[in-house]
């Protein structure tokens, strides 16, 4: 008996996190929208901050993150898992990049005068917008996939490195990027103004988990039909290679008689 294939990504455990990333991020928007004052210096601007900063995080740190670390394990064990877990990620970290940039561009013309400035931290975030753009195209080139995988994997792990400039580059260079907000010794935000951003944070982490565990179902439902494609077809080779061997086999039979 044949099992029925998934028809859905989704399950109860998705279900429920779905929901409850929709409660928080209502909560959240009301938060920081509503509740959440303006700021001394930022004004409005400060309530791009809630989703600027943690849609970073969330891009540069877990989704590139997952994506370089999932590399290095499909190099060592060759494993499917963690070549479509590290291409998920990917894709949903240049989402996140994407929003990065966007956010910082609204935020930067309020607060600086102009959209773009060749900032160091605006500059080098970008290049990993690009990179890991370079990373999906990759995986899109129509060569052997396990050629293909060992590729993307090399590109996400040296995209990564990039993150390490991110980090530092409004230490190593003079720009306009403020320094670190937030950090275990001191912290220019208190409040609600802090509360708001721990809950744009944890709204965003929900939101990646959400997106992270979808879009790796459906590209293992992808891998899956594509092996059972190929499988498929090399059935119908070897039935084909049969009957002519049968065919031949019966042909030379009649001719002996």
């Amino acid at each position: 008996m044949t099992a029925t294939p998934p028809t859905s990504t989704s399950s109860k455990l998705t279900r429920v996190l779905g929901a409850s990333t929709l409660g928080l991020l209502a909560v959240f928007l009301l938060f920081a929208l509503f509740i959440s004052p303006p700021e001394v210096s930022q004004r409005e601007a400060v309530r791009i901050f809630y989703i600027h900063v943690p849609s970073a995080i969330a891009a540069l740190y877990i989704g590139f993150g997952i994506t370089a670390f999932g590399g290095v394990m499909y190099l060592r064990k060759q494993s499917t898992f963690w070549d479509l877990l590290a291409a998920s990620a990917a894709e949903i970290g240049v989402l996140f990049c994407a929003i990065t940039l966007v956010s910082g561009a609204l935020w930067g013309r309020p607060t600086w005068g102009t959209y773009w400035e060749w900032d160091p931290r605006l500059t080098s975030t970008t290049i990993s917008f690009v990179l890991f753009l370079g990373y999906l195209a990759v995986r899109r080139l129509d060569i052997e996939p396990a050629a293909r995988s060992r590729r993307a994997a090399v590109l996400g792990i040296i995209g990564f490195l990039n993150t390490i400039v991110v980090r530092y580059s409004v230490e190593w260079w003079q720009g306009l990027h403020q320094g670190t907000t937030l950090s275990p010794t001191d912290t220019q935000m208190d409040g609600l103004h802090l509360f708001s951003f721990f809950l744009g944070g944890l709204t965003i982490m929900a939101i990646f988990a959400w997106l992270l565990v979808h879009r790796f179902r459906v590209a293992w439902l992808e891998h899956q039909v594509t092996a059972q494609g190929l499988e498929h077809a090399l059935a119908e080779r070897r039935a084909e290679a049969t009957e002519v061997t049968a065919a031949s086999t019966a042909h030379s039979d009649g001719g002996n008689s």
